[in-house]
């Protein structure tokens, strides 16, 4: 495995394997990797002749600064597990590489960024697409691969890549979790032992939800149900829950289910001042 920082080494890598004809397959990371990240490599050396695995730590999607300083930064250890799993190039840019004057393109997704974490992240969105763009231009992949745990991230990318017309395929990979079913995330080295202790009953709570989703209980009362759960924990503060269609992302609040609509059932908490995501689709 190669290690590349700046984007002129990796456009000419990248132009070299089109010419030959190879596969290119990007999967791009902040770092600090678990087995979820793994997954995604190992699925795209599989699929690819070549991978690309890009870790960096993205500023511009970062609306909390204290958030962006305290972001687990391990290249060595992040460097050491990504040979094994088949990565061919680690790009690991700094923020010079991809920004190198302040960028002032600002990206709007509509409906798709007016709820859950473009609400509570402003900005967020902007800054994941920007990247994204950055990272798809220098690498030009054939697939590019996400985690669903992102889920409103991949609905995201998955309009961009669209609306700009990106000549590649998305692949979205299931979330990959612990035993106990707390969500793989970067974020989890920040907590304590007793915060990580609690963090399962996040998954808990989802799966509350499905079982009443399941049983036809109208969303109101499936929210209800989940802000009581997660109230029975003090160290946990719930940002949101949500209860959408799968689709849109848009809340749903009728009395009755649409018929044959996946539904996305999504929430962000506080635990230790680490802020977790997940989500469950059903359908």
């Amino acid at each position: 495995m190669e290690i590349l920082q700046t984007s002129a080494e990796l456009q000419a890598q990248t132009e070299h394997w089109r010419k030959t004809g190879r596969r290119i397959g990007l999967v791009p990371t902040m770092g600090a990797l678990h087995e979820g990240h793994l997954q995604l490599v190992e699925a795209a050396a599989r699929e690819n002749d070549v991978v690309v695995t890009s870790i960096f730590v993205n500023p511009t999607q970062f609306n909390n600064p204290e958030d962006f300083r305290l972001y687990p930064r391990l290249p060595e250890a992040d460097a050491a597990l990504l040979g094994p799993a088949g990565c061919t190039t680690l790009f690991m840019p700094d923020v010079a590489q991809l920004y190198p004057a302040p960028s002032v393109l600002r990206f709007d997704f509509g409906t798709l960024e007016r709820v859950m974490e473009g609400i509570h992240r402003p900005g967020h969105f902007s800054g994941v697409a920007t990247v994204v763009s950055k990272l798809f231009h220098v690498s030009r992949p054939h697939r590019a691969y996400f985690g669903q745990k992102d889920l409103q991230q991949v609905a995201i990318i998955r309009q961009l890549v669209a609306d700009l017309s990106f000549d590649l395929e998305l692949v979205v990979f299931p979330t990959v979790r612990e035993a106990d079913g707390l969500a793989m995330s970067s974020r989890n080295r920040r907590l304590t032992p007793a915060g990580r202790a609690t963090a399962p009953v996040l998954y808990q709570a989802l799966q509350l939800a499905q079982a009443l989703v399941e049983q036809q209980v109208p969303p109101a009362r499936v929210r209800e149900a989940v802000q009581q759960r997660l109230a029975q924990e003090p160290t946990i503060t719930l940002e949101y829950f949500e209860v959408a269609d799968a689709g849109t992302l848009q809340p749903l609040d009728g009395p009755e289910w649409p018929a044959g609509r996946p539904v996305a059932l999504c929430l962000a908490a506080h635990l230790d001042g680490v802020r977790l995501i997940d989500n469950i689709v059903l359908g």
